[in-house]
């Protein structure tokens, strides 16, 4: 599924997020504000993946994407890749069942497994955090 932003000219402003994931936005503030609350130097960037995807946004370290989030209409998902140390340790916590299935059945490749989940309510957040927690702890 593509990004709702697709105008390469156009690198999506806060206005422009708002309008478009609608109620979820508040979602979106408290994922990225938590990711720089665990990680202060972290470096968000707007990234362009070409026609089929769209604009996606990201948070950074120095040699790695911490998270992505991917807008949507009404929505967005967040896409983590997780490295096999992290995938055992999150097998093992209480996130839900759901989460670990699609971690576990995630094609692996060199950088690790990835994974995207839809973000539509309040309900999915604390799994969201705890994965915050992993990626930042790995």
């Amino acid at each position: 599924m593509k990004s709702i932003f697709s105008d390469k000219n156009k690198t999506p402003a806060t206005n422009d997020l708002i309008k478009s994931l609608g109620d979820t936005y508040q979602f979106w503030q408290v994922i990225f504000d938590y990711v720089i609350l665990k990680y202060p130097k972290g470096v968000e960037e707007w990234n362009y993946s070409g026609d089929k995807f769209g604009w996606s946004f990201r948070v950074k370290d120095k040699k790695r994407i911490l998270i992505y989030m991917l807008p949507r209409d009404k929505f967005f998902k967040v896409a983590f890749v997780f490295g096999q140390k992290a995938v055992d340790l999150i097998l093992k916590s209480p996130i839900s069942n759901e989460i670990k299935l699609e971690l576990q059945s995630a094609k692996v490749y060199a950088e690790g497994r990835g994974i995207r989940i839809d973000i539509k309510s309040v309900l999915i957040m604390q799994d969201i955090k705890r994965l915050i927690d992993f990626k930042l702890s790995n």
